[in-house]
């Protein structure tokens, strides 16, 4: 292909991204991507378009329907970066040097008190890893658990305690000891 080949589909293609810039605007605001980020999710699209183009059918479709795909996994993986930092946190404060008898019973007494709010199968799976110091195959089994699924199960048992440190937290205690 020559300059002169190019000329077309550049020319189609400025006047394409004209055209859809102002949805995609919105598309990018209605999923709340940060700025620095949809310039990123906007390129690598439109890469995968320019190389398809010639087979793509409904190119604004096709676009569309990328970018809200990219979005979604774009906040899927930072989903995942707040759970696999949680865990990360929990496994440290575990192995880190042991504080005085009652401070680390007051630590696990908290701990305990948010996984009591989760489902029973978070509950089994969270403290066999950190109660029982279980990996992920060792829970596998013990649960009945596919080794192949149970990364997913950890993460959404990692997702509803994330939920319960950042939107419910632990109940207050009033002077009496009683939780409020």
């Amino acid at each position: 292909m020559n300059a002169a080949d190019n000329a077309p589909l550049e020319t189609s293609l400025e006047q394409f991204l004209d055209r859809v810039q102002p949805e995609l605007k919105t598309l990018f605001a209605r999923h709340r991507i940060p700025a620095q980020d949809t310039e990123d999710i906007l390129q690598q699209t439109l890469l995968a378009l320019v190389y398809q183009w010639s087979n793509v059918r409904d190119p604004e479709a096709w676009l569309f329907g990328t970018v809200r795909n990219k979005c979604r996994l774009y906040w899927r993986d930072r989903r995942r970066i707040l759970y696999e930092a949680v865990d990360a946190a929990v496994l440290e404060w575990l192995a880190a040097p042991q504080p005085a008898v009652q401070e680390r019973q007051n630590l696990w007494s908290d701990f305990e008190t948010l996984v009591d709010r989760l489902p029973q199968r978070c509950r089994n799976v969270l403290r066999m890893r950190y109660g029982l110091g279980y990996d992920p195959p060792e829970i596998a089994d013990h649960l009945g658990y596919s080794r192949a699924s149970i990364g997913k199960v950890t993460t959404r048992c990692l997702a509803a305690l994330t939920h319960q440190l950042v939107g419910g937290g632990l109940p207050r205690k009033t002077s009496r000891g009683r939780q409020t």
